[in-house]
């Protein structure tokens, strides 16, 4: 950490071991990149970070209000009476000072009325992690579950098991609340458009799709914040158990387990790119993009979700911060219905003074977020100017009362103002409710499912044991267990490393790391490796990327592997004695032309970040006990797409310019692996069951055509809009899926539905998913499989002016080869 300078030159020197790295280093923690702060930032900032870091790690039970027999008497602790009562209640308790207190994310006690302070901040993006200040590991419970990073769960395509996971991580979260070492409000999930490869957090998200961003941010929301009753696992039924007795209504006094968080609202997906950093960045997004990609996975996190937070981001969204921009929160909380509080990322109301300069004061920075509809600041800026800003009459207490409606609502829902909450309906959850074996199962099954088998000539995998007599396996990331987590991670249960993994199937089995770290400037160690690679049978290269190459504040500046990584795996594959199995790690895509043109290179695999269990998960693929199945949830560029800039936002191509679109639904340009891209064991064979082949649009259209609602071009009606559709449910049909595994081996497989849309509006995508699931399949047999389709949603998408329209005429349906026309006419 560096050292940081007071204005009185008193040194404050802030030592965290790595494994508890806050959201951003201190570098940019506040987020300044001088080593000398700004002289208006107080000494007192940084101890109030230090403490906070660190509350709680100690405690054997959480503190909380209303703690009978004296201070439970209060109006607040009446839980008979409805929260918005129990909130004004409590605020009328509270002076001016203490309100403005309520305003940090380490929320400050009061302790004439028994309450306690409370931190906001935890995170649990795939797991518990020590990002944030509201989780601990010191304490009885010294771990916890380590899953798979959201990017290769997401290349599960299985909602059963991305919400089994959420259920899975609640469960270790409140058993850990319990026990005073984690907060009840987490900052997750992250659900922005995987827009760009070069992208530092592409990894914690769900990729690129906004329809696949959508139903993870469904699934986890609905798992994680409880309640949710279609998990059929162990883990769902504990949760459904504790929950016997909850209220189904939203609203309700304990009805939340815990609070997730929809973030980065919205466009936030630039960390450091030239001279543009995530906090001086303003995304210029037209009105097409803005409804039908970087919205979506928001609004249905909030409408179907029904989280009970969003975080608005850095950057600012045509011209005007995202946390200062009334019509982007208002929209969260007006029009998709958000119960719940608005933060702000961790100093991202400075950020609207200090680099956006969008206001010339910060008092102005105070009044615009407040006024914008923002609840709470994670950091001290409007601890320390929201008094100002009242003496100015720049705010009225009316504006924080607003936002404390909205915090406290969300506390007396978590069940926070009802008593020792170990003795509610969580509260027997403890430390033999963590680290669970069906916990790790779980997570073993999750990096199963996500794991892509890319390349796989002339069926080199899987692996027979028994004839397998030695193996060499080569990589600086194959013998590192600790880098297999990715971005925000936690203490895991248990970390084998991927060669653990590998010698648990092969006694005689070598290491060598041939370069001295990822970034792999030297060729020292290439020696080392090409020897053992001679000696052995068979060879596995793992290559790839980690958090020392993307990362929170760092983008890719390349799609190559690092350094002389592609001439370690080149000379290793030489010198084999056969074609070797190259295993990639890291979020990003990859520009592996090299080695899918090689001979000499049999198999690839991508293995993402793959989470405790991604030793054991990839050794069972590659010797054949688990047949893989996950397909990659983003498209893999050419190294020549970083001659885009990246702070281009446009999703559509533009030919005229030379640009190429991004994602798989509107990018023209070459690839190396598609978006779907996956292979198997087995081969599979598609067949339609039933599918549709006529839908009618009927209703009266009179209003339609009077408010041109319908665009016509002769006697030909091109498209109509979808808030003029008489009755979306009418359009809503099932599409009936045999899939036939014709190999020998079981196996799961995931079934992506794609519509091709008629070219009748500017812009319209090259295609898109309509619908997807993962069905398990029998050597040999057939699976039937149904996948629900909305029109009004998944056959739509947005004009020019970002009206959401549905075009009428042939659509192509199509699952791998097999396609079906599909006709929508009035």
């Amino acid at each position: 950490m560096p050292t940081l300078r007071s204005p009185l030159h008193f040194e404050v020197r802030l030592h965290f071991p790595q494994s508890r790295r806050k959201k951003r280093n201190l570098k940019t923690q506040f987020p300044f990149q001088n080593t000398q702060m700004p002289p208006h930032f107080p000494l007192f900032f940084f101890v109030f970070f230090f403490l906070s870091s660190f509350s709680s790690s100690s405690t054997r039970k959480p503190l909380f209000p209303c703690e009978p027999p004296k201070q439970n008497s209060y109006q607040f602790c009446n839980t008979s009476l409805p929260i918005s009562s129990r909130a004004r209640s409590l605020i009328s308790h509270l002076t001016l000072q203490e309100k403005i207190r309520q305003l940090s994310n380490n929320a400050s006690a009061v302790p004439r009325l028994g309450i306690p302070a409370y931190q906001w901040w935890s995170e649990s993006l795939h797991g518990l992690a020590t990002n944030g200040p509201g989780v601990s590991f010191n304490g009885s419970i010294a771990a916890a579950a380590a899953f798979p990073q959201v990017l290769l769960m997401a290349a599960s395509f299985n909602r059963s098991l991305w919400s089994s996971v959420a259920s899975a991580v609640a469960v270790e979260a409140r058993a850990m609340y319990n026990y005073g070492q984690a907060g009840l409000t987490f900052w997750a999930p992250n659900v922005n458009v995987f827009r760009d490869p070069r992208w530092g957090r592409g990894q914690e998200t769900p990729g690129e799709d906004p329809m696949v961003g959508s139903a993870f941010a469904v699934e986890f929301v609905k798992g994680f914040q409880g309640g949710n009753g279609r998990i059929e696992s162990g883990i769902g039924e504990k949760i459904r158990v504790l929950e016997d007795d909850q209220d189904d209504d939203d609203g309700k006094s304990g009805d939340l387990m815990l609070s997730a968080c929809c973030k980065h609202l919205t466009a936030y997906d630039l960390e450091m790119w030239g001279s543009f950093s995530r906090y001086n960045f303003n995304a210029v997004i037209t009105d097409q993009d803005f409804e039908d990609t970087y919205q979506p996975p928001f609004r249905s996190c909030v409408q179907q979700g029904k989280a009970s937070c969003v975080m608005c981001s850095y950057n600012a969204v045509n011209g005007v911060p995202a946390c200062a921009q009334k019509d982007l929160l208002a929209q969260a909380r007006d029009k998709w219905g958000l119960k719940g509080y608005i933060t702000s990322d961790c100093d991202a109301v400075a950020t609207v003074l200090e680099y956006q300069h969008y206001t010339k004061n910060p008092e102005d920075a105070v009044a615009d977020v407040l006024k914008a509809g923002m609840d709470i600041n994670c950091g001290t800026y409007l601890l320390r100017h929201t008094l100002a800003a009242i003496q100015q009459e720049k705010v009225l207490e009316e504006d924080i009362d607003r936002a404390l409606i909205n915090l406290f609502s969300v506390q007396i829902r978590l069940g926070l103002f009802d008593g020792d909450p170990r003795k509610g309906k969580y509260g027997r959850l403890g430390p033999q409710d963590v680290c669970t074996s069906e916990t790790k199962k779980l997570a073993l099954e999750a990096a199963r499912q996500g794991i892509v088998l890319l390349k796989n000539d002339k069926k080199f995998l899987p692996l027979k044991k028994d004839v397998v007599s030695s193996l060499a396996v080569i990589g600086p990331l194959a013998d590192d267990g600790t880098k297999l987590g990715g971005g925000y991670t936690g203490v895991p249960c248990s970390q084998k490393s991927l060669f653990d993994g590998f010698r648990d199937y092969v006694k005689k089995t070598s290491y060598a790391a041939g370069c001295f770290n990822v970034s792999c400037y030297s060729d020292e160690g290439f020696d080392e490796a090409i020897n053992i690679a001679k000696e052995a049978d068979y060879v596995v290269v793992v290559a790839g990327i980690d958090l020392s190459q993307e990362t929170e504040d760092h983008d890719r500046v390349s799609l190559l592997l690092p350094g002389k990584q592609m001439a370690l795996v080149s000379s290793v594959a030489a010198a084999s004695k056969n074609p070797v199995i190259l295993v990639l790690t890291g979020g990003g895509p990859l520009d592996v032309l090299f080695a899918e043109k090689s001979p000499q290179i049999a198999s690839m695999i991508w293995v993402g970040y793959p989470g405790q269990e991604g030793g054991r998960a990839l050794a069972e693929i590659i010797f054949g006990d688990v047949n893989p199945g996950g397909r990659l949830p983003m498209t893999w560029y050419p190294e020549a797409f970083t001659n885009v800039p990246m702070n281009d936002m446009r999703m559509r191509a533009d030919p005229s310019r030379g640009y190429p679109g991004r994602t798989y639904r509107f990018y023209t340009g070459s690839r190396v692996y598609a978006f779907g891209q996956g292979l198997s064991y087995s081969n599979y064979t598609y067949r339609f069951l039933s599918v549709p082949s006529k839908l009618s649009v009927s209703g009266s259209f009179e209003d339609a055509f009077r408010e041109n609602a319908i665009h016509q071009v002769g006697d030909q009606l091109d498209y109509i809009y979808i808030d003029a559709v008489p009755s979306c449910d009418s359009l809503r049909f099932s599409v009936e899926i045999s899939t036939m595994n014709v190999g020998d081996m079981d196996g799961a497989h995931v079934v992506l539905l794609f519509s091709r849309p008629p070219k009748v509006v500017q812009g319209a995508p090259e295609k898109q998913l309509i619908g997807f699931s993962s069905v398990n399949t029998i050597s040999n047999g057939s699976t039937s499989t149904s996948i629900l389709v909305d029109s009004c949603m998944h056959l739509s998408f947005a004009n020019e002016k970002g009206r959401r329209v549905l075009p009428l005429g042939d659509h192509t349906l199509f699952l791998g080869d097999l396609e079906s026309t599909l006709s929508i006419e009035t």
